[in-house]
């Protein structure tokens, strides 16, 4: 429901942002604002500030803003107009009257949530009473005991063919109506409608209000044609946009940061009982665009926790397809993998709640997820097999939306890609688990020594040292690029973004940069005499002549107005991609060094080599670059 702005003027007026945000939020007073500790993240110096003139928060941590409306939905997880009602309610603002068509829909749904209520209760009472003894006793093994039983509101269904039928019907709910909300088998064929959920444990799925709006049982018969059923699609109920336990989760996953989904209700149950009280788990359903975007509504980065075996391994894989699309600037999944043949229930069972948190803590970004799958998918042993696996990542990549993440990904898959290579790994020196990298080898001493100092033994191998990615080789990557497109102008919408990211140390470099970018726009500009000319009266023909003359022989053939345009636009690519990962090595190389430096720890000293092993990936691809091409000295 739309409302009025002036509407939430008045309930903002009414209500001082000091006031709603001081429940939760210990403020003091701070001139004309208050101020506290962020109820975003962790902190000791207070960086929340609220202003009650201008009804508004502001966390300088987290860079979170916005008014009371927003500090509900991000601190307890409510929708826009479940905020706007509770504040409405408090502020004594009367929200708008529903039309006539609004107000007979929502007296039906509250009919059905009411007939759902009477069920849950129902079965409750059935768990409870003489005929779920063997029901309860199945739970107690599964240490579900009868405060965990409450809490999610467990109950059970008898073999009863008429027992909730007739119960309902005692409460004068319509058959029809039982039969529209899945309780009852009806339709053509069946004379006389009976219970859908028959000597089964009833898990009740709530919306997020927690009302209940459908169930899954569970059977307790192991030879019952379904282990799980659930709910079908009713008019409260759609399984693909929905969530089981997200009412009570949603709260700790804005508090934590995070929230987690499974596969089962039990494994949802056991996860809370484990310490994670922000657990959900899907309905019945592979993971759905719509309950993605429910999860990314709740954290950032939602956690997968997918069985060990091979069908929690497809399950993860059906939720990559259906998230890789979706991704956005910090939106995403990690996979947390449980050991081989566990699901959370049995590995909290097994090994306690610390079992369980290493697993969440060892989560895996979805690159990853799908770097393997690719990598597992078969052997790689020959050029035609990398082939096909570079040609089915790439095309993969090409399924994400967002132009920004796809770029992104397109860089990490080409890296690694690249390190496939059995050329890369020979003179890279791949890394070996357990050993160092080469270059990298550590003096003999005795157990417990420090690790020695960075500037006698960490030195560079002889290919990196000689690498032009390691020793100034940025200069010629930016020579290249530019000077690319100054050559080839026609290219230059493709690759505005790149070269308008790119930190740039080379005066010429740079002050070419800023003359493309200028006339980027400009449809003119894809001529290059028209390039030419304009270079000559913005006076940077010399510029232009000394950054040419600096392209290494071997990208030569890169300026060349006939030049593959397939080729050379593959080749932009691959220099803007080193050009970035060499940057982005060197800053954290200095960083490693430093820290090495004023603390001679194995952590720093394995951070270190580990940087470096990666600044010779580059080194290698460089140096491959450089070798000369080979011909046949038996050619004619």
């Amino acid at each position: 429901m739309r409302y009025p702005p002036h509407l939430l003027e008045e309930i903002r007026a009414r209500l001082p942002a000091s006031d709603v945000i001081g429940r939760r939020v210990r403020l003091k007073k701070a001139g004309r604002e208050w101020r506290g500790l962020s109820p975003f993240n962790a902190e000791k110096t207070p960086s929340f500030y609220v202003n009650d003139q201008k009804q508004f928060y502001h966390c300088f941590s987290s860079g979170k803003h916005g008014d009371v409306f927003t500090f509900l939905m991000e601190t307890e997880g409510l929708s826009f107009p479940e905020a706007v009602e509770r504040l409405a309610s408090e502020a004594g603002v009367a929200l708008p009257a529903p039309s006539a068509d609004a107000r007979e829909m929502e007296t039906r749904r509250r009919g059905a949530v009411e007939v759902m209520e009477l069920a849950a209760a129902y079965y409750e009472e059935c768990l409870r009473g003489p005929a779920g003894a063997q029901a309860r006793a199945y739970l107690d093994r599964r240490g579900l005991g009868s405060e965990i039983r409450a809490r999610f509101r467990l109950g059970y269904a008898t073999p009863e063919r008429y027992g909730l039928r007739d119960f309902l019907a005692a409460k004068d709910v319509e058959k029809d109506l039982m039969a529209e909300l899945g309780l009852l088998y009806a339709g053509e064929g069946v004379a006389v409608p009976y219970d859908r959920f028959r000597d089964r444990i009833m898990f009740p799925i709530a919306d997020l209000r927690g009302r209940v709006i459908a169930f899954g049982g569970r059977a307790m018969q192991a030879d019952a044609k379904a282990k799980y059923l659930n709910s079908p699609e009713t008019p409260l109920f759609h399984k693909g946009q929905g969530l089981y336990n997200l009412h009570q989760a949603r709260k700790p996953a804005h508090e934590r940061g995070t929230i987690v989904a499974v596969e089962g209700y039990v494994d949802a149950i056991a996860m809370t009982m484990g310490g994670h009280p922000n657990v959900v788990a899907s309905l019945g359903t592979a993971l759905t665009e719509e309950q993605v975007a429910l999860l990314w509504r709740h954290a950032d980065e939602p956690v997968l926790c997918f069985d060990g075996d091979g069908a929690g391994q497809r399950a993860a894989f059906r939720a990559l397809d259906v998230a890789l699309p979706l991704l956005e600037p910090g939106k995403s999944l990690r996979f947390a993998l449980l050991p081989e043949g566990q699901d959370p229930d049995d590995l909290l069972r097994s090994g306690g709640s610390a079992a369980l948190d290493r697993v969440l803590d060892a989560a895996k970004p979805l690159v990853e997820i799908l770097w393997a799958r690719a990598v597992e998918a078969g052997p790689r042993d020959t050029p035609e097999r990398r082939a096909g696996l570079a040609k089915g990542l790439r095309e993969t990549v090409l399924g994400i939306r967002d132009e920004t993440v796809r770029r992104f990904y397109r860089d990490e898959i080409e890296e690694r890609l690249r390190a496939l290579s059995p050329r890369a790994g020979h003179q890279r020196g791949a890394y070996q688990p357990g050993g160092r990298p080469n270059g990298f080898q550590r003096r003999a001493g005795r157990p417990g020594d420090p690790p020695p100092s960075p500037r006698l033994t960490a030195g560079p191998s002889p290919l990196l040292a000689r690498s032009t990615g390691f020793a100034g080789g940025g200069h010629f990557r930016e020579a290249m690029i530019v000077a690319s497109l100054l050559a080839h102008p026609e290219l230059l919408g493709l690759n505005v973004e790149d070269l308008a990211a790119l930190e740039l140390e080379d005066p010429d470099a740079h002050a070419l940069r800023s003359f493309l970018l200028d006339r980027a726009a400009d449809a003119a500009e894809a001529d290059s005499s028209v390039v030419g000319n304009r270079l000559q009266r913005a006076g940077l023909e010399a510029a232009a002549a000394r950054l040419a003359a600096r392209v290494r022989p071997g990208d030569r053939w890169a300026l060349d107005p006939h030049a593959d345009p397939l080729r050379l636009e593959d080749a932009l690519r691959q220099a803007v991609i080193l050009h970035r990962k060499a940057g982005a090595l060197n800053s954290e190389l200095r960083q490693a060094e430093r820290a090495l430096v004023e603390e001679e720890t194995e952590a720093n000293f394995a951070w270190l080599c580990d940087v470096k092993e990666r600044l010779a990936v580059i080194a290698g691809a460089e140096a491959e670059a450089d070798l000369p091409e080979t011909t046949d000295s038996t050619a004619p």
